[in-house]
């Protein structure tokens, strides 16, 4: 393939990183940008984290640093890596290395200066690219082709990539997700199916980094079918997942505008009952956030699929607005059959056509009308609120004066000795 050069990556010219290499060049030594920012600069998206590569030792790195008065952390200095801090943007650098050893994610390494074998024991030949400070793109594992067919290939032996750190199985599906068209590369996919057993040892947090992620990319849906066909899945969820309400959940939100949410294409795909949130959060060590909203999705969704307007109004004041359309999107996805794109698209809306107003009647409302402070009141108030929504919120004072003369009225009949 011909020489490629990035002659449109401002921040490879000018810029914290661009000084960053200049820091490292020169002297005998060698820096490039590698990995992700090369790989998004040939696809014109942002570059995100920019990490550099470099035949200088990690002290050799802090000496320069020093010099120019740049802030270096030894944030995995065994291994070669130093965190450079340019104008408060952080910069991972690490000496060119090769694995001696693997122990899944431990591995002894040694320092080098071959750029080549550096690339090799990268995980995708997408990932494998480097490019020098001048923007001339450095391929030594076939990248190149691989993004211009939106292909996503492990480097080398695909089973040997995997068994270093078994992640990478579902590093292979988010990649293929966010950059692969059709099907996954079939011997890398062969080879996750050959995995799956070491997805057992991974830790619940990098597996709910490494799913969120997937779950957003463009082609979600079909990455996620592929794991499923595979039997990739319930090692991960602990159970029956559903691919047909994820891609249906995709759909409904593209549909209404709404930007992709990961914990809501989680519900989709992993929760018919609440009792599968509360797995699913547990087994992938969701965040409180996450794991509430989770539950929430799975508690009785199937009651939106038959409403009226009024009783919409009522779920929408009692979940608020993000619980409201996370459980009607639920259902959604999951009614299948009975799919009415009219119905749901006008319930999903309604958050942009109606607010909910605050119930307006207070404690010193039912005071007033003998009773008496402590939980009874609080009761009393529930009760209220209650009637106020089967009447539809009403808030003119003839109404709400009703509401209160007959809920205090009745507490007070029923609770008479």
């Amino acid at each position: 393939m011909s020489e490629v050069v990035l002659d449109d990556a401002p921040w490879l010219t000018s810029g914290p990183a661009a000084r960053v290499l200049a820091l490292l060049n020169g002297d005998g030594e060698e820096a490039r940008v590698v990995g992700g920012a090369v790989r998004n600069a040939l696809l014109k998206i942002p570059p995100g984290d920019i990490d550099i590569a470099t035949t200088a030792l990690p002290d050799e790195v802090v000496r320069r640093a020093k010099a120019a008065g740049i802030k270096s952390v030894p944030t995995g200095i065994e291994h070669g890596t130093v965190t450079l801090v340019v104008d408060a943007h952080p910069f991972e650098v690490t000496t060119l290395r090769e694995d001696t050893e693997t122990f899944g994610r431990k591995a002894k390494v040694a320092f080098g200066r071959d750029w080549v074998r550096d690339a090799e024991r990268r995980d995708f030949t997408i990932n494998g690219l480097s490019v020098d400070a001048t923007g001339r793109v450095h391929d030594h594992v076939g990248g190149l082709a691989d993004i211009a067919e939106k292909r996503v290939r492990f480097i080398g032996d695909a089973g040997q990539r995997i068994a270093e750190d078994y992640l990478r199985i579902l590093r292979f599906f988010r990649m293929h997700a966010a950059y692969g068209s059709g099907e996954p590369d079939r011997t890398g996919y062969l080879a996750c199916i050959s995995g799956r057993a070491g997805l057992a040892g991974l830790s619940a947090e990098r597996v709910r980094m490494e799913m969120l992620k997937l779950l957003v990319a463009e082609g979600a849906s079909g990455a996620v079918s592929a794991m499923a066909d595979g039997g990739l899945l319930l090692p991960i969820f602990g159970g029956v997942s559903y691919t047909g309400p994820l891609a249906a959940m995709i759909s409904a939100e593209r549909l209404l505008g709404l930007p992709p949410s990961p914990v809501r294409r989680l519900g989709a795909l992993s929760v018919a009952v609440t009792e599968d949130a509360r797995r699913v959060a547990a087994r992938m060590r969701l965040t409180n956030a996450e794991a509430r909203a989770l539950d929430s999705m799975g508690h009785r969704w199937w009651r939106l699929a038959d409403m009226d307007e009024a009783r919409a109004r009522r779920r929408l004041y009692r979940l608020g607005e993000d619980q409201y359309r996370d459980r009607l999107l639920l259902a959604w996805a999951r009614s299948g059959e009975n799919h009415d794109a009219d119905y749901w698209r006008e319930f999903a809306r309604l958050p942009q056509r109606w607010s909910a107003p605050k119930f307006p009647l207070r404690a010193a409302d039912f005071i007033q009308r003998g009773i008496a402070e402590g939980p009874a009141l609080g009761h009393v108030l529930t009760l209220a609120e209650d009637a106020w929504l089967a009447a539809d919120f009403p808030l003119d004072p003839s109404a709400l004066s009703a509401i209160a003369d007959q809920t205090a009225a009745r507490f007070t009949r029923d609770h008479r000795l």
